[in-house]
């Protein structure tokens, strides 16, 4: 009786399971979007806050607060790097799980994790390492000076100790929320966040440990994140489970992954050599007020893509399990809705930038000047921010289906073969150089949506002439 019931409740379970892969192919496709989006979104959001509580609570240490931002704000690009390898490993590996599950292949998908969570932890090994036996040296390139060097130290020394869990928060996260699980992968987030909000207080003050209390908070805050995402992906819950026997590293496993992980790595990690290059160029043409304003201008940028990464976020698993499954009617359908939504939020993005540019620049400063350079420069800078949409919808998509090259090639195409060599090269022709240095980005936005829509279109037509499997919803 006893093993007759054992077996019925492992039926009922299968069942559970079967119902929560195989949403990602049978619910209607704008309710899906929206329910996997919406926590991508607010996880982006929270993420963001999360960086700034550190440099918040170190700004307001008595006597030396702002030394000690400016020391830990040098360490910024190596938080970056750290956070854009760990994309490098799993914004690959999750999709191609999530196109493994659309195709029925369980084994292969789990091996795929498997392979993924190894990487994960030698990734961060050797990140380790360098940040510890170069760490000074990075820094004294990044920025840093005798009076600041110290407290840059003192965080970044702390934070390579964790950027273990920082990996595995960040990069095993990605498999969560490939699978239809979007709101345990926002908690993943949500957890550590506000553990670092109430742990930095205490630490930083309470303690007295200031810069290295800071740190100390953001590392057990991410262990805990790290630990919740093993437990997750460890229970009878997930679809894809992390399991000993597929940890095996197997090259024909890894590489497509990581090569198709090139695409967001390049995105993340080009940031900090793109803020420095803006500044350089700024610095020498306008002074510290260009710069300062360029400091606002990018931060506009990143809080304001939030969504459109979340959009994105949310229609990937859908996007790659129904390729794998097959069901092109409801790839197409997705990426029309998710490309109508990031459209209709850049041109609204597009628009208040343009004709209410205070909204966003009242919020980080109300220096006369400041606000008067921040108010033009904002309109030139986001001049194609209309078209934004396209890009980013296309461009993950890519990614979506598996499409390593044309990622690859995307991402090195905005970023480093057109925006950079503007930035220099434009002061060249136009008697304004600040203006000039700004106008690099919509510039090097052009020419990317252009080039990635004419390139996703042919890719796309020929998709849409295979024959759809039967409508599912």
């Amino acid at each position: 009786m006893k093993d007759k019931e054992r077996v019925k409740k492992g039926k009922s379970l299968q069942n559970i399971k079967s119902k929560e892969e195989t949403a990602l192919g049978s619910q209607p496709v704008g309710r899906l979007l929206f329910k996997l989006a919406l926590p991508a979104i607010t996880a982006q959001i929270i993420n963001v806050l999360y960086n700034m509580v550190d440099r918040m609570f170190i700004g307001h240490i008595p006597e030396v607060g702002a030394k000690a931002l400016t020391g830990v704000g040098v360490t910024m690009p190596v938080i970056m790097a750290v956070s854009a390898f760990a994309a490098l490993v799993s914004m690959g590996g999750a999709p191609r799980a999530s196109i493994m599950m659309g195709r029925q292949k369980k084994e292969e998908a789990e091996t795929i994790l498997g392979n993924c969570f190894v990487m994960l932890v030698c990734v961060a090994l050797a990140l380790t390492a360098a940040i510890l036996i170069f760490g000074k040296s990075i820094l004294l390139l990044f920025g840093a000076s005798e009076n600041t060097i110290g407290y840059a130290l003192e965080y970044l020394n702390i934070y390579a100790i964790g950027t273990i869990f920082v990996q595995l928060a960040l990069g095993l996260n990605a498999f969560i929320t490939t699978q239809g699980y979007a709101t345990t992968s926002m908690f993943t987030v949500l957890i550590g966040a506000v553990l670092n909000l109430i742990l930095d207080p205490i630490f930083i003050f309470a303690l007295n440990m200031g810069v290295k209390g800071a740190a100390l908070a953001t590392i057990l805050s991410q262990a805990v994140s790290a630990a919740w995402v093993l437990r997750f992906l460890t229970s009878k819950k997930p679809y894809l489970k992390l399991r000993l026997c597929h940890m095996k590293v197997s090259a024909k496993i890894i590489l497509p992954c990581m090569a198709l992980g090139l695409s967001p790595f390049i995105m993340q990690f080009t940031e900090s050599v793109i803020a420095v290059c803006f500044n350089t160029s700024l610095l020498k043409y306008g002074g510290d007020l260009a710069v300062g304003a360029m400091t606002i201008l990018i931060t506009v940028m990143q809080f304001a893509m939030l969504p459109l990464q979340g959009l994105t976020q949310g229609a990937q698993p859908i996007i790659s399990y129904n390729y794998g499954a097959l069901d092109f009617h409801r790839v197409k359908r997705t990426f029309r809705l998710q490309l109508i939504s990031c459209l209709t939020y850049s041109t609204a993005l597009w628009a208040v930038c343009m004709f209410l540019p205070q909204v966003f620049i009242h919020m980080f400063t109300n220096d006369t000047h400041l606000v008067e350079i921040s108010v033009w420069a904002i309109r030139i800078y986001m001049g194609s921010a209309l078209l934004f949409g396209i890009q980013i919808a296309c461009q993950q998509t890519f990614i979506a289906l598996g499409n390593a090259k044309s990622s690859i090639f995307l991402a090195v195409l905005r970023k480093i073969i057109l925006l950079i060599p503007l930035i220099f090269i434009l002061p060249q022709f136009l008697n304004n150089q600040v203006l000039a240095v700004f106008l690099a980005e919509p510039i090097a936005d052009f020419c990317a949506v252009c080039t990635t829509g004419t390139l996703f279109y042919h890719s796309f037509k020929k998709l849409t002439r295979q024959e759809p499997v039967p409508q599912k919803g």
